[in-house]
């Protein structure tokens, strides 16, 4: 025995309700039962019970063969003879539809695939570099739930389009001097859906999809950078005539940090130091992706000088490790000096040796590993550090006639 609920029990009215009555009471449940209003766990299956009991009785032919031999009457193809009057599926066009799916391509008869969606995220600097869960509204249209993107009412399936026979083309042969040819142009009555709404959905008007807005969240990985797109698939515009959904691609803005920057994975800090900090030597507060953190800074540093603190930048992307919190010295000399600063100075100046003559420019600043210290070697230097003998001019004549030197 079967185990499905009575239709005109899931619809409410009698076995003697008329077409009108029928739509009328699908009407009202399928407005208190949608998925959309109604968030009970159980909606959206007695949404589906409710859409196939009126899908049934609103059609003449299959209310027959439900009201003589029920839900197995339905399965087995009318209970009986299979005669022109109880075979449920029509006439022989209808049956190859069933089986070759219409339109040739597989699936509905017409259907395309939805179009992209595009919108912008914004992150703090923070967010890029951990990773996050953020909440989007996307504003889309959704294949309509009651039609099923057929934008047909319920029970009154779509009708094989006459201009073209269901094919969704138009041919037109064009005759010329060169021969004829062949115009295939889509059909302006079905608009290739290569079928013709007659009765449409209430819900829809026979779009076949419904404006909705959505909340989405989106899972942002640790290790983005600003201008990155994350794409969720099937997220975009539904598709037409119950064909496939577009995609979602979300632009990240990542706000500026008042004092880091981004290279890739490394993390970049200015360090401010006065003329005195940087002779001296000092311990000041910096900051790093873990806060607040006291440096030191020894004495004798250089303007532009870099310090490298290894794992301590942000998480590669798809990639592990992290990236270097570097550390870049900006020695400020004082513009306007009181009496008193400009007396030290004085004093600190007639200290000095007298300055070199002018000459070439001095090398580049070395940069220090902050772990450990050492300075790496400066380019002008030769292997381990060691700096180049220039050569003489003997030696430029040799090079340029070709003469090796150990000869």
């Amino acid at each position: 025995m079967s185990s499905k609920r009575d239709y005109y029990e899931v619809l409410g009215v009698a076995r003697t309700a008329t077409d009108d009555e029928l739509k009328k009471a699908y009407r009202a449940l399928a407005r208190k039962l949608h998925p959309d209003v109604n968030k009970d766990p159980d909606a959206e299956a007695q949404f589906k019970d409710l859409s196939e009991a009126y899908e049934v009785l609103s059609n003449a032919q299959k209310r027959q063969i439900y009201d003589r031999h029920g839900h197995q009457g339905l399965r087995a193809g009318g209970g009986g003879p299979a005669g022109a009057e109880g075979f449920p599926f029509g006439d022989i066009g209808d049956i190859l539809e069933s089986f070759f799916g219409g339109g040739g391509q597989g699936g509905r008869p017409g259907a395309t695939r939805g179009s992209d969606l595009r919108t912008q995220l914004e992150l703090t600097f923070e967010e890029a570099v951990f990773g996050c869960e953020k909440e989007l509204e996307i504003p889309r249209w959704e294949n309509c739930l009651i039609c099923d993107g057929s934008g047909a009412e319920p029970g009154k399936p779509p009708t094989r389009c006459t201009s073209c026979n269901g094919s969704g083309e138009v041919r037109r042969v064009q005759q010329s001097l060169f021969g004829q040819f062949v115009n295939v142009t889509p059909c302006d009555r079905c608009r290739g859906a290569g079928q013709v709404v007659t009765h449409k959905c209430v819900e829809c008007n026979g779009r076949g999809s419904v404006r909705k807005t959505r909340r989405l969240t989106v899972t942002v990985p640790a290790g983005v950078d600003n201008e990155m797109e994350i794409r969720l698939n099937g997220q975009g515009e539904g598709g037409e005539r119950g064909g496939p959904s577009g995609n979602l691609y979300v632009r990240l803005q990542v706000k500026a940090h008042p004092r880091l920057k981004r290279d890739g994975a490394d993390i970049i800090c200015e360090l401010p130091l006065n003329v005195a900090q940087a002779a001296l030597g000092a311990e000041l507060m910096i900051p790093t992706l873990a806060g607040e953190e006291t440096f030191r800074v020894p004495a004798g540093t250089q303007h532009g000088h870099e310090f490298r603190l290894r794992d301590r930048g942000a998480p590669r992307l798809q990639r592990s490790g992290r990236g270097q919190l570097r550390v870049v010295t900006r020695v400020e000399v004082p513009a306007n000096l009181t009496e008193k600063q400009r007396a030290l100075f004085t004093s600190l100046a007639e200290t000095f040796a007298p300055p070199p003559a002018a000459g070439p420019p001095p090398n580049p600043a070395p940069v220090t590993d902050g772990e450990t210290g050492a300075q790496s070697p400066n380019a002008a230097d030769g292997p381990k550090g060691k700096p180049r003998k220039s050569k003489g001019i003997i030696d430029k004549v040799k090079d340029a006639l070709g003469i090796d030197g150990n000869e």
